[in-house]
């Protein structure tokens, strides 16, 4: 912002401005490297700036100088610093999310707040390019690291938020400096070229003390696979709940999955979203109702999505390498709330069917869908399911339940339970709640 003044003087009009951040400070602000498809097309060489926020500038950056930053006084060495790398920029415009990712870390915590600005570099049409700046990127900022140890900061108190590409640049950081650094959050790591690389040339647990991943477009520009102490797979890792499905929607259809990885990690810095995941060998068993058991872990909880995951690193240091599932919603606060449904039937012939059931307090009601596949009942068999609501009714006073068969046509059956138990999973102040003797009737 500019606060100018006009003087009159010797019959001249002058203006005279000077520069005010947002923070109110005298100095003018550091900003993000705004480039433009002209600079994508003729291709950029690298150049990496460095700007700090903190509690004192949330919205007004300072550059720092690679080697001269010790007479910056807002960077204090005694405290955590946090690193944010972006990943590629095919536009050459500034990430949407930066602003409001550096004021929830400067805001929320203590901590410096390190922009890594590699525009210059990642903004290239050729993507080939911005993956060979990567090494050079990591090269530049390892130095700056291993300057701010000579000054007595520590590695184990430094933390690398990577995103996409930058998730990479980010484990050879911290691969350059044999693994000391504190923490690495890889935010959906980019997979082209990267698909079956060895972990030299990726993200992988060795690059830091501990890392987490956040995986969300699997299928397209994410990477597959398992590269952190704990991997965290919203909706199975691929395709997420509101993005397009045909390409027709243009842009968006190819970004929507990608980016969903930041608005889920946004949404969690801010503790407007509890997304809580579960460890589990695949998403499918997850779904089934396999792996909702979380006494393995210290705290006696499942791990929670964002930054405090950190307070389970001692347990998942020791469980080894861990994959977390959990599902969303389209939009926020995007938490689904899991039941563990418990059921005995009783019926005589085998039937198959989906399940909705639906829980009614007052005239709310929210229902879940158990249909990613035909469920099997027969006769004294206990059957275990993960209902997802999308809402949270907490006095529930009614369940209702139907079975559909999926025939177009045919006949309806007459499925008999000897009991039906819910089990609030994310409430464990809510006691769960029980039905017996229920006679239902499936729907064709």
């Amino acid at each position: 912002m500019l606060a100018c003044r006009r003087l009159a003087a010797l019959g001249l009009l002058l203006v005279l401005c000077q520069g005010r951040g947002e923070d109110g400070g005298a100095d003018s602000c550091d900003n993000f490297t705004d480039l433009n498809l002209s600079h994508c097309f003729l291709g950029t060489n690298l150049y990496v700036r460095l700007l700090l926020y903190t509690r004192a500038n949330p919205a007004c950056g300072r550059e720092l100088h690679h080697r001269r930053f010790p007479s910056e006084p807002l960077f204090d060495l005694s405290r955590p610093t946090a690193f944010v790398v972006h990943g590629y920029r095919p536009t050459g415009a500034p990430p949407v999310w930066i602003d409001r990712l550096v004021r929830l870390l400067a805001e929320g915590r203590d901590l410096n707040v390190v922009v890594v600005d590699w525009n210059r570099g990642a903004a290239n049409l050729n993507y080939l390019a911005a993956v060979a700046y990567t090494r050079e990127a990591a090269h530049n900022l390892t130095g700056f690291i291993r300057a701010m140890q000579e000054e007595g900061a520590s590695l184990g108190s430094m933390h690398l938020i990577g995103v996409s590409l930058g998730a990479h640049l980010a484990g050879f950081v911290g691969a350059n400096l044999k693994g000391k650094v504190g923490r690495i959050t890889g935010l959906d790591p980019a997979g082209p070229l990267f698909t079956g690389a060895t972990p030299d040339e990726r993200l992988d647990p060795s690059d830091a003390m501990f890392v987490d991943v956040l995986h969300t477009d699997m299928d397209s520009f994410g990477l597959r696979g398992a590269h952190g102490h704990i991997d965290f797979y919203a909706n199975g890792g691929a395709d997420q709940p509101g993005c397009p499905k045909t390409i027709f929607a243009g842009k968006s259809y190819f970004v929507c999955d990608h980016q969903r990885s930041m608005l889920l990690y946004l949404c969690a810095l801010n503790r407007t979203c509890t997304l809580r995941a579960y460890p589990c060998a695949s998403y499918a068993d997850f779904l089934d109702g396999r792996c909702l058991q979380c006494e393995a872990f210290k705290p006696a909880s499942c791990p929670q999505l964002g930054y405090d995951v950190i307070q389970w690193r001692e347990s998942l240091l020791r469980l080894g390498q861990t994959k977390v599932f959990f599902s969303t919603t389209a939009s926020q606060p995007y938490r689904k709330l899991n039941y563990r449904v418990d059921m005995v039937t009783w019926n005589q012939y085998l039937r198959w069917g989906v399940v909705y059931i639906r829980l009614h307090s007052g005239r709310n009601v929210t229902e879940a869908r158990v249909d990613h596949k035909l469920l099997r009942f027969e006769q004294f068999t206990s059957t275990r399911l993960l209902a997802q609501f999308e809402e949270d009714l907490p006095h529930v006073h009614k369940i209702s339940l139907r079975i559909n068969t999926g025939n177009v046509i045919g006949p309806r059956y007459k499925i008999r339970l000897l009991q039906i138990r819910l089990t609030p999973l994310e409430r464990p102040e809510r006691f769960p709640f029980s039905v017996y003797r229920l006679w239902i009737w499936t729907l064709p």
